[in-house]
């Protein structure tokens, strides 16, 4: 934009080069200018070079009377104007009249905002008069709502247990599931759900297995058909000792541990795992809490293998129910999907096992010479010794005085080194291995070495 544009309009300055021009655009014969031929700024009469209104200039129509013809304004400019005009007010939508039932029928476009704009109006007339469309209407809007969540739309993990026992009040089963494998029942059922509306592309979906070995956090790339394998695989540790088939069949290596099964049933397959695996691994966890719904309620004492360590099978079937929940949810990150923890009386039978089984880790760490803390005593079986405190909070919390000296000691109040507080779900990442002792959102007080050898012992529980 120029300078001269603000400089002060000279009404005599201009006055011969203008009627100048002007004498060459007017005709021979008269004073009438060609309105149908004038492609210069005469568009029209009193208008602009745009067609809007000009305005009127000092000294322009003492000109356009002496001149015979309307006066020509040129457009009036400012500082704030750039130029432009401004753009066009759009009409507003007409009103329709449309009889009910179409009204009606078009509810559920306009709760999905996908109504052109005059039938919007429309119905947003209709509504203000008619009480039944207006309660469809806000119906049908509180639908769209829910679609639109971000969060799942899952039922949460605590309803399905709700409900059943409801039913099981009003009508006792037969043959009841026992109460140690309630989780493990819960948690393959919820699995299941989450699995049901894959693909064969989500199938495929790569998911990274994270545990601790040696203090050091490891990984494994695999598949979601993968993780399958390997629940089923290490489910076969339990289907084993029951009676059932092992799943492995032929492949089953002589060291039956979780990560040399998982090994042998991944390298042995013909085709990498698929969808194909879901119905074996499904029927499987039927079998298994069908098995133990027959057995005597002492069965859950019977010794479960792990190759290197035993559990009862009370303790398995807890196991099993924790790993299915850890591994649900490496599925459900793998494919961008919530997934909620287990319900809280799941939740604390999980963390006291795993509370209950770090006397015996710490020990195992000890004779490793992976243990830091010094000030370690000998204590009798059965008698107290230094203990640390682990408070859970949360959904399924509470507190556990976790014996430092030795396995067979008692944990004692009085003989208290160092409280540590975590919530439910993160204390049990911490034993999956998928969050590391240094990361752990845990409250610390007291012996640091005693609380470092409890974070690193928990995490070292983990496993492929």
């Amino acid at each position: 934009m120029s300078d001269d544009r603000f400089k002060p309009y000279d009404d005599h300055e201009h006055e011969p080069e203008r009627e100048q021009k002007e004498q060459e655009k007017e005709p021979e014969g008269g004073g009438e200018p060609h309105g149908d031929t004038d492609a210069g700024p005469r568009a029209g009469s009193g208008t602009g070079a745009d067609g809007t209104p000009e305005r009127d200039v000092p000294g322009s129509q003492e000109r356009a009377a002496g001149s015979g013809r309307p006066a020509r304004v040129p457009p009036r400019t400012s500082v704030e104007d750039p130029g432009q005009h401004l753009p066009a007010v759009a009409p507003e939508p007409e009103s329709l009249t449309l009889e009910h039932r179409v009204l009606k029928s078009l509810l559920g476009a306009w709760a999905l905002a996908a109504c052109a704009p005059e039938e919007a109006t429309a119905v947003e007339e209709h509504l203000c008069g008619c009480g039944a469309c207006a309660e469809e209407a806000l119906r049908l809007r509180d639908a769209v709502g829910l679609l639109q969540r971000s969060e799942s739309l899952d039922l949460g993990p605590g309803l399905r247990t709700r409900v059943l026992e409801s039913c099981l009040k009003r009508r006792p089963p037969r043959v009841p599931v026992p109460d140690w494998a309630a989780a493990y029942e819960a948690e393959t059922a919820r699995l299941d759900a989450l699995l049901q509306d894959f693909g064969d592309t989500e199938w495929h979906a790569p998911v990274r297995l994270r545990w601790y070995e040696a203090d050091e956090a490891v990984t494994r790339r695999t598949t979601i058909a993968g993780v399958i394998a390997h629940l089923m695989a290490v489910d076969g540790l339990v289907a084993t000792a029951l009676g059932l088939a092992d799943p492995l069949g032929d492949l089953a290596p002589g060291q039956a541990t979780p990560s040399a099964r998982t090994e042998a049933f991944w390298r042995g397959a013909r085709h990498p795992p698929t969808r194909s695996v879901r119905a074996p691994w499904r029927a499987q966890s039927h079998d298994l809490v069908r098995t133990v719904s027959f057995t005597d309620h002492s069965a859950g004492r019977m010794p479960v293998s792990y190759g290197g360590y035993e559990l009862p099978l009370h303790d398995a079937m807890l196991d099993r129910a924790f790993e299915c929940w850890v591994h649900g949810e490496d599925i459900a990150e793998a494919v961008d999907y919530p997934y909620e923890p287990p319900t809280g009386r799941h939740l604390h039978g999980m963390v006291d096992l795993a509370a209950r089984m770090l006397p015996a880790v710490l020990e195992a760490r000890r004779q490793a010479g992976q243990e830091v803390s010094t000030g370690r005593r000998l204590v009798a079986a059965g008698a107290p010794g230094r203990s640390l405190r682990l408070e859970i909070e949360g959904s399924g919390g509470g507190e556990w005085l976790i014996p430092l000296d030795s396995p067979a000691a008692k944990g004692s109040a009085e003989h208290e080194v160092a409280h540590i507080a975590l919530d439910g779900s993160e204390f049990c990442r911490l034993a999956a291995g998928h969050v590391s002792p240094q990361e752990a959102a845990a409250g610390q007080v007291g012996d640091k070495a005693a609380i470092r050898d409890v974070l690193l012992a928990a995490a070292s529980m983990s496993r492929i």
